[in-house]
């Protein structure tokens, strides 16, 4: 069965998320100096995208 045409479109495109991942986000903070090691990683702060 084959992937109708506007999803596949959409898959490819490579388009900027408006939603960062769980791990994206842990990787901001760990950058900002507000995520250390032990720490949850459930109920993160909020972050904006790197710009």
């Amino acid at each position: 069965m084959s992937q109708h045409r506007s999803l596949r479109a959409a898959s490819v495109s490579g388009a900027k998320r408006n939603v960062l991942k769980r791990f994206e986000r842990v990787e901001i903070l760990k950058k900002r100096g507000q995520w250390k090691a032990g720490d949850r990683v459930t109920g993160l702060r909020k972050t904006k995208g790197e710009p």
